[in-house]
């Protein structure tokens, strides 16, 4: 099992960035695939990025349009969102997951959850 804590979550304007941290820890984390999804009230939890802890490949929802960028800084285990001209459509808890698959964009093929950190973008 993995342990993730996310941080970095605040309130910001629209047009702000802000850039969310997930610190890991417990099982070995070069095979399995880390996401960061989001949920809005009323909403369902969904995808934003993915990236592979070997090679860095990525992949984003269609609503990032360029504006966010995953990353990983693996001597720190530590996996990275940062978010560039938020909009306030942007607004809700953003969660930090890994996945026991190296690659994977469907949130019920990820097994381990931090507790999420509430993004505010006011207009």
């Amino acid at each position: 099992q993995v342990q993730l804590v996310e941080s970095g979550g605040g309130l910001v304007q629209a047009g702000g960035s802000l850039r969310l941290s997930c610190a890991t820890s417990g099982a070995t984390l070069n095979t399995r695939a880390m996401g960061w999804f989001r949920q809005a009230p009323g909403n369902e939890r969904e995808f934003v990025a993915v990236i592979t802890w070997t090679g860095g490949r990525t992949n984003y929802a269609d609503f990032v349009q360029g504006r966010f960028t995953i990353s990983r800084e693996n001597a720190k285990n530590t996996v990275y969102l940062q978010m560039k001209n938020l909009k306030p459509e942007d607004t809700a808890v953003y969660y930090c997951a890994s996945s026991p698959l190296i690659w994977t964009t469907s949130k019920s093929q990820y097994d381990s959850w931090g507790q999420g950190t509430q993004v505010t973008v006011s207009s």
